[in-house]
């Protein structure tokens, strides 16, 4: 099993940093998530150093884990941020980034988002279809400003990952097929109200393999090199994110390999890069800690019944994301028997593991690795599960980035019809 080095061991406790996860879970309560700074930072360190003294901008992808603490620890490391919405553009200024350093990314921006992101003079628009960048000229020529701009360009390439995390295929929604690009960029210098600055690509996400991404970077600069041939001028090029985490005994590249292939198919075309990394960053700075409520023999089965839910992790039953698993308290001997972890959520896929070896009994603690992204970001108030709270670790410090919801908040803005107004 892995785990991050801000998440050891110590005299057979599992901390984070120098707090045990036992002292937050008796002080929080569970099921909690909770983040080590230190290793934030160290995540965001590695590809700073992998692209030193290169013309590079990391856009960390507020997607992946978009608490304001997190934001505000990785905005004072000097990142800039990738977003997906007007939400998001919204934390990235309230947790003190700045709206100038940020790209806008995503195949269905609505209007309200793109004025806001207008009235921001955010860095740049990641446009994703014909209609999206007729509409961004239509605004920016309203407002009177002007939207500077990339084309998402889909190079039909495999990632390799789950087929929902995959985003570099011709059947997909993001982006615009590579032969039909130019004809979009061509009408785009020509658009009131945009400069068009980029060309931009991303193919998926937990590359656990660099060979998918090589095939599209190379693909991407044969592009740019023929649009500078016409006549093109561009300022940077986008090749998004995906690297993948270690996780179920498999390695991921680390940021330098990473580094290597990106600018061995980038790094000659006289650009500025700019890279959206998110998981890779945020993932194994957390864990979901949980504690087991009951074990349950069935029939070919036995199941640990725990407080955490699909609801507060989607990962495993959305797309089969894996999650190791460990004990909080550390020297017992895994069961003979696998174990499959499962959640109160009246659902069958309502799992965080299934056929582990654990050594695990009624009341144990458990922590679920590499929960640091895409974690409470996608969880809900499925089955009226109040959300849970989310902890960030600082050496012996802990504190509380967003608390546990309150039963009364799940109905906060809904009304009876008798109550209702018209």
């Amino acid at each position: 099993m892995t785990l991050s080095p801000g998440f050891t061991y110590r005299d057979g406790q599992l901390c984070a940093e120098s707090v045990p996860l036992e002292t937050l879970a008796a002080r929080y309560g569970t099921p909690c998530y909770v983040y080590s700074r230190n290793v934030l930072e160290a995540r965001y360190d590695a590809y700073a150093a992998a692209f030193s003294g290169r013309p590079v901008r990391l856009c960390y992808a507020v997607k992946a884990n978009g608490n304001l603490a997190v934001l505000g620890a990785l905005a004072a490391r000097g990142a800039a941020f990738d977003i997906v919405s007007g939400g998001e553009l919204a934390r990235v200024i309230r947790a003190g980034g700045d709206p100038r350093r940020v790209v806008f990314s995503g195949a269905c921006k609505l209007d309200e988002e793109l004025r806001f992101a207008l009235a921001q003079d955010i860095a740049c628009f990641n446009v994703e279809s014909a209609p999206e960048l007729h509409r961004l000229s239509a605004l920016a020529n309203e407002s009177g400003r002007e939207a500077r701009v990339a084309l998402r360009v889909n190079p039909d390439v495999e990632a390799g990952g789950h087929r929902h995390i995959s985003t570099g295929r011709r059947e997909h929604k993001f982006g615009v097929a590579m032969e039909d690009a130019e004809a979009l960029l061509v009408a785009a210098k020509a658009l009131p109200g945009i400069r068009l600055e980029g060309v931009a690509c991303h193919i998926g996400s937990q590359m656990m393999s660099l060979e998918p991404l090589a095939l599209a970077l190379e693909q991407l600069a044969a592009f740019i090199r023929r649009l500078q041939a016409n006549g093109f001028r561009l300022a940077h090029v986008d090749a998004g994110g995906g690297l993948g985490i270690d996780h179920g005994g498999q390695a991921a590249p680390t940021p330098a390999a990473y580094a290597d292939v990106v600018l061995a198919a980038l790094g000659g075309l006289g650009l500025e890069i700019v890279l959206e990394p998110g998981r890779s960053i945020a993932g194994p700075a957390g864990v979901l800690l949980t504690r087991v409520a009951y074990l349950k023999q069935g029939h070919g089965r036995k199941f640990a019944l725990v407080d955490a839910a699909m609801n507060d992790l989607l990962r495993p039953a959305l797309y089969e994301g894996w999650h190791d698993i460990l004990p909080v308290r550390d020297g017992g001997l895994p069961d003979d028997e696998p174990i499959d972890v499962v959640g109160p959520v009246c659902e069958t896929g309502d799992f965080l593991g299934r056929d582990r070896r654990l050594p695990v009994r009624a009341g144990d603690l458990l922590a679920v690795a590499d929960a640091g992204a895409y974690g409470f970001v996608m969880s809900s108030n499925y089955n009226a599960r109040p959300r849970i709270c989310e902890i960030m670790v600082a050496g012996d410090e802990a504190r509380v980035v967003r608390r546990r919801e309150e039963v009364e908040e799940l109905w906060r803005g809904e009304a009876l019809f008798e109550d209702a107004n018209p």
